[in-house]
């Protein structure tokens, strides 16, 4: 196995953290403005990567609209990315391995913004599906290489500063996210939601290279477990699919979902049956065996899953029941991060000296209230009411990743650290995508079923009814036109009371998880314990 390390520094030196999957490297943290700007730089392209996950929601409508598709069917651009982004994160540390961490950033960022310039140009939703596809899986490493190259620029005793910067661009960004592609929805096109990266990427890309390609990690040729992944994407592929069309095809009574369930089932099996024989797994399952890893793993995944269904759907019911523009729309999602850039770094602090289990039922208790609140929405809920909630929200974001990641990663050594840091993103990830589809084809069986049972009540010879319509027609409408305004109005009351049942069953799924987390054992408390959980996002 031939080895091409750079230069080692000097024996004084302090050693930075080492990248994923990879051998520690050996040079000394920035200073000065060379810090100022590392920092700044990997910041704009996690923000870049992490924009890209909600500025798209709040312009579903717009693209779905424009490309002529369901907004059931335009949610697959949403979940394309992520299920793609999912599948890459496995592979950060062989690729980290193989062609060094700052080379692998600087492709992943290069890459990015040229994945967004397709994205833009796509002429249909098929081609908007396949760039989206690309744009995740090139995106896959930059998030976690940015929070390790970000690690390495500081010194070990201010490791928690370089985490609370890094934290802070993960928050800020689904903040401008709703507004921004709001905003550019209503006054250009949606394709600039896509363009805007090519600026911001070009920048960061320069600036990171121009500070880190001194500070390259050793490169070793390892052998990669093709099968493994070609399982990995198989079993996941089958199963989003399956999710995404399962509405449109009538579940399982269409053949095609039936095939896709089987091939997600059966890949699925065989991938587990590998992984754990394999020499050089692409996912290392043994982690499983270790209570905190698998108790924070899954309340993770699953309480991401319900928060990213619940951030799509929002949104949605406010553009097509509440009479929203885009931009309106993300105004009332944006101020979900406020609170969370306020108490993140407080969080960061108490962490070093609190049990993480009770600062994840803290923010689990709020998503459960927050879920509470707008099970209470009506269509005639106005702005205060809609952000009350959203502003209430962020307070629990901001105890609830890190903690938990802290938590999920406590007990491991040092060596498996870098390998359940992806296995708990990918996990993350997938489980944001399969909430998407979850929540969205919920939403729609729900408010079927409410109009049917609210068609009941509207019998043709009701009085209601008959009073109804005659005030339609004596208003000048036609029989016609005066049964499908009223078909139109239960409609929306079906769709809004679809909504509030979802977000009714996401309150009651914090609080489970709320009693789950307590299965994990606490970790150890100390300076260090932020720190330890880098790398997880």
């Amino acid at each position: 196995m031939t080895t091409n390390a750079s230069s080692p520094a000097p024996a004084d030196e302090p050693a930075a953290r080492p990248a994923p999957g990879g051998p520690p490297a050996t040079h000394p943290p920035l200073q000065g403005g060379q810090r100022v700007l590392g920092t700044i730089a990997l910041s704009a392209a996690v923000f870049m990567n992490v924009l890209d996950t909600s500025i798209a929601n709040v312009s579903l409508p717009a693209i779905s609209g424009d490309l002529g598709v369901s907004t059931s069917q335009g949610t697959w651009v949403i979940t394309s990315f992520a299920v793609a982004n999912a599948i890459a994160l496995p592979l950060t540390g062989w690729l980290t391995m193989r062609f060094g961490q700052v080379r692998l950033f600087i492709a992943s960022v290069l890459l990015f913004i040229v994945a967004s310039w397709l994205c833009g140009l796509a002429p249909n939703l098929e081609s908007l599906i396949a760039f989206r596809v690309l744009q995740g899986l090139v995106a896959g490493p930059m998030i976690p290489l940015s929070q390790t190259l970000m690690l390495g620029s500081y010194p070990r005793e201010k490791s928690g500063m370089a985490l609370a910067f890094w934290a802070m661009t993960t928050l800020v960004a689904p903040v401008a996210g709703p507004l921004l592609g709001g905003w550019i929805s209503d006054n250009y096109s949606w394709p600039w939601i896509f363009y805007i990266n090519i600026p911001v990427g070009l920048a960061a890309a320069w600036v990171s290279w121009s500070i880190y390609h001194k500070r390259e990690s050793p490169i070793r040729k390892l052998p990669i477990d093709t099968m493994g992944l070609v399982l990995l994407v198989v079993w996941i592929a089958a199963l989003q699919i399956m999710l995404d069309k399962g509405k449109e095809l009538d579940w399982f009574a269409s053949g095609t979902i039936v095939t896709l369930a089987v091939v997600a089932v059966v890949g699925f099996v065989f991938f587990v049956i590998w992984e754990l024989t394999d020499r050089h797994p692409v996912v290392d399952l043994r982690l499983f065996a270790g209570r905190n890893f698998t108790v924070g793993a899954l309340t993770l995944s699953i309480a991401y899953a319900v928060f990213f269904g619940n951030v799509v759907l929002l949104p949605l019911w406010l553009q097509t029941q509440m009479g929203y523009t885009a931009t309106d729309a993300g105004l009332v999602t944006a101020p979900i991060g406020l609170l969370a850039i306020v108490f993140t770094p407080i969080v960061g602090r108490m962490l070093a000296r609190t049990d993480p289990r009770i600062l994840v039922t803290i923010a689990f208790g709020v998503f459960a209230g927050v879920s509470f609140m707008r099970s209470n929405f009506t269509p005639q809920a106005d702005i205060v009411t809609l952000l009350e909630p959203t502003v209430l929200q962020g307070a629990g974001m901001a105890a609830f990743f890190v903690p938990l990641v802290s938590l999920t990663l406590a007990g491991l050594p040092p060596d498996k650290i870098a390998s359940a840091s992806g296995l708990s993103n990918f996990l993350r990830i997938t489980a944001g995508a399969f909430g998407t589809s979850i929540s969205t084809t919920m939403w729609e069986d729900r408010a079927a079923m409410h109009h049917a049972h609210l068609t009941e009540h509207i019998a043709s010879g009701s009085g209601a009814t008959s009073q109804a319509l005659s005030t339609m027609q004596g208003a000048g409408m036609s029989p016609g036109q005066a049964l499908a305004s009223i078909n139109n109005l239960i409609t929306g009351q079906a769709l809004t009371m679809s909504v509030v049942d979802i977000f009714y069953g996401s309150a009651i799924i914090f609080l489970v998880l709320t009693a789950m987390v307590w299965l994990a054992k606490p970790g150890k408390r100390g300076a260090g314990a932020p720190a330890d959980a880098g790398g997880a996002h």
